[in-house]
């Protein structure tokens, strides 16, 4: 009997379509235990086939590196194929700078910042560029560089990509250990808006501060928001609500 196992086990791992669910299972089952999904990383040990509805509902439904860090763009190889071909033909400074929110969108910072500079070198005076290329500096972990491009927008037009660049401002602030600064600005950008990603992060300092009942408060705002939310704010701000749920479970 034993044997007979071995047998069909081994003619069963000679077969390439077993052994790319296999390895499409194993990926999946990863992703779940790196998201902390651990209901979902046992089904998909557990139960064959749900690799596939994790990939469907979750893996592909999550938000990337920088989502909720929105910039404007398409990420489709057509037109980053149309904006090198108009790149190479009218040199334009706002094709660099699509091309680099292309980029910052797909998570590679390197080429957008090298868009963004090329831009920033034929429209120095664009504050799309300066805010976009400060969100670059920022997520590539460069606060120092990227606080003076943000301030400068964030000064001129507060309200500047709908609240994001002044976010971005805000965690530049909190980056650089700037606490009371950075508090300032969360709470001029909850004074437009009521996005999940400012009051989860203001939450956080206030709790670093002591002030529970006040992180408390946003948190509960957020999960509150969330009920009542359309299904594309849901998805967009699903990071920070999960955040906010977890912070709230530690109060």
């Amino acid at each position: 009997m034993v044997a007979a196992l071995l047998f069909n086990l081994e003619s069963l791992t000679e077969n390439p379509m077993f052994l790319l669910a296999g390895a499409f299972q194993l990926w999946m089952c990863i992703d779940a235990a790196r998201r902390g999904e651990w209901i979902w990383a046992v089904w998909i040990l557990c139960v064959p086939g749900v690799s596939i509805l994790y990939f469907v509902m979750v893996y592909r439904a999550a938000p990337s590196a920088v989502q909720g860090f929105e910039l404007p763009g398409s990420g489709r190889r057509r037109r980053i194929k149309e904006l090198e071909a108009q790149i190479h033909n009218l040199d334009k400074a706002h094709h660099y700078l699509e091309l680099g929110d292309i980029y910052f969108q797909q998570g590679k910072l390197d080429k957008a910042e090298a868009n963004y500079r090329a831009s920033l070198e034929r429209d120095p005076g664009d504050i799309d560029a300066h805010a976009h290329f400060g969100q670059c500096l920022l997520r590539q972990r460069h606060p120092a560089d990227a606080r003076p491009w943000l301030q400068q927008v964030c000064e001129v037009n507060p309200k500047h990509d709908y609240g994001h660049s002044l976010m971005a401002y805000a965690e530049t602030l909190q980056a650089l250990g700037e606490t009371d600064a950075a508090i300032r600005v969360w709470q001029q950008v909850l004074e437009d808006h009521s996005y999940a990603r400012a009051r989860v992060q203001l939450a956080q300092l206030r709790l670093s501060g002591g002030q529970r009942d006040q992180a408390r408060a946003e948190l509960q705002c957020v999960v509150s928001d969330d009920q009542h939310a359309p299904a594309f704010q849901r998805k967009r701000e699903r990071v920070w609500v999960r955040k906010a749920r977890g912070l709230l479970r530690t109060l």
